[in-house]
């Protein structure tokens, strides 16, 4: 009874979100909210250390599920503290599973290069079309709700929209799960089992974050963790969707990675037109891009052919490749061998990498066709992976690939 009036409610939710995509249910845009501001004294605090918190209606809506906003402090990849944000929720109803309540750290594919892009604008009501990507995560949250898990869902690209920045990225996460585990009103304790689970720019950031786990947070153990539709290879992602429909993405990567290491040359490597598109999409969501340039190609916005092959751009974007060091905590990775969006060899690259590396983990090359729909079949058996994990049944040790 439970998880159906939860379902109902969140559907209902969404009907209501995308009937009303260019209204503001009075919630204003983060860079708007005074809420958000770096408070006096954060470099003092701890990674991690909740600096502010308020309460609210999850989706802007009465459903029955609690929710918060945690001000969280962190450390950004050129090591400055950053005052993060993260949303909070916990079903109403007491935890009935063994031991107790486990918190899930679950990313959503923030893709974005500005905080109106940002997940607790819309779990806090935003209406805007940069809700989408948020918007197309309800079913998942809405089944780990009904699960009875706790959620932590963080702003990991921080207050700059750090798209692509994998350091950042698994820092947020990683102190996000730390404000949550320390925030009273959500009820978890040290003996609560915790997880994570992204897929696609979600995915990006978790393994980022497990990859910095030991050495950047050891205090946290988790006893699965997932990722599904892995952005490995980030050049040949760009490559797949270059002049294709899916172009905006290839733009959101070149804007993202041009702006965020400026060291890497790419900036230099852009005409005119390149450097006027950095400033015209400063704070676009990924969504935005798709929509604006269907079918664009990159070799636009510079006067060198090939810019995906260039040198720059191959520098910029290996700085942010997963695989450096392999996560130590039991994984279940899947993708789609059939992905339009992310070529699947770079996965492959990836799971061979951490297991040369001895990690112990699960890979499921998916028969489901398709970026999107195999982010939904898949996660069954997702869930299935961490409901055994919080259960206490040990992960298959090893690396089994299939």
């Amino acid at each position: 009874m439970w998880g159906r009036i939860i379902l109902v409610a969140l559907v209902a939710m969404v009907a209501a979100a995308v009937a009303m995509p260019l209204t503001h249910a009075n919630v204003p845009f983060p860079d708007d909210d005074p809420f958000y501001a770096a408070p006096a004294g954060l470099g003092a605090a701890d990674n991690g250390a909740v600096l502010n918190s308020r309460p609210i209606s999850v989706f802007g809506l009465p459903l029955p599920v609690a929710g918060w906003q945690v001000q969280y402090r962190s450390t950004d990849s050129a090591g400055a503290a950053v005052a993060d944000m993260a949303t909070v929720l916990a079903p109403l109803l007491p935890w009935f599973g063994p031991g107790t309540r486990p918190l899930l750290s679950y990313q959503v594919a923030e893709d974005s290069l500005g905080t109106r892009c940002a997940p607790s604008y819309a779990l806090r009501g935003g209406r805007d079309f940069s809700i989408v990507n948020t918007l197309l995560d309800v079913p998942f949250l809405t089944e780990m709700l009904r699960r009875g898990w706790a959620i932590v869902v963080s702003d990991y690209e921080g207050p700059q929209s750090r798209f692509f920045d994998g350091v950042n990225s698994g820092r947020g996460v990683l102190d996000g799960v730390r404000a949550a585990k320390s925030f009273p009103p959500l009820g978890i304790t040290d003996a609560s089992p915790i997880g994570a689970w992204g897929y696609s720019g979600g995915a990006f950031a978790t393994l980022w974050a497990m990859q910095q786990r030991a050495s950047y947070a050891p205090d946290l153990w988790f006893a699965g963790v997932a990722a599904g539709g892995v952005p490995a290879d980030i050049a040949a992602i760009a490559q797949r969707v270059n002049g294709q429909g899916q172009a905006g993405l290839a733009v959101l990567i070149l804007v993202a990675l041009a702006r965020n290491d400026p060291g890497s040359g790419l900036y230099d490597a852009l005409n005119q037109n390149g450097r006027d598109l950095l400033v015209r999409e400063a704070n676009a969501c990924g969504a935005d891009l798709v929509a604006r340039y269907v079918n664009r190609q990159l070799d636009d916005y510079s006067d060198t052919p090939n810019l995906l092959w260039h040198p720059a751009f191959r520098t910029a974007t290996l700085r942010q490749e997963l695989g450096g060091n392999a996560p130590d905590v039991p994984l279940y990775l899947y993708h789609s061998v059939e992905d339009d969006v992310i070529p699947v060899e770079g996965f492959s690259a990836l799971v061979e990498n951490y297991c040369t590396q001895g990690a112990n983990l699960t890979a499921v090359h998916s028969g489901i066709s398709g970026h999107n729909p195999a982010a939904v079949v898949e996660s069954l058996g997702v869930l299935g992976y961490l409901s055994d994990r919080f259960a206490g049944i040990p992960a298959t040790p090893g690396c089994n690939v299939r």
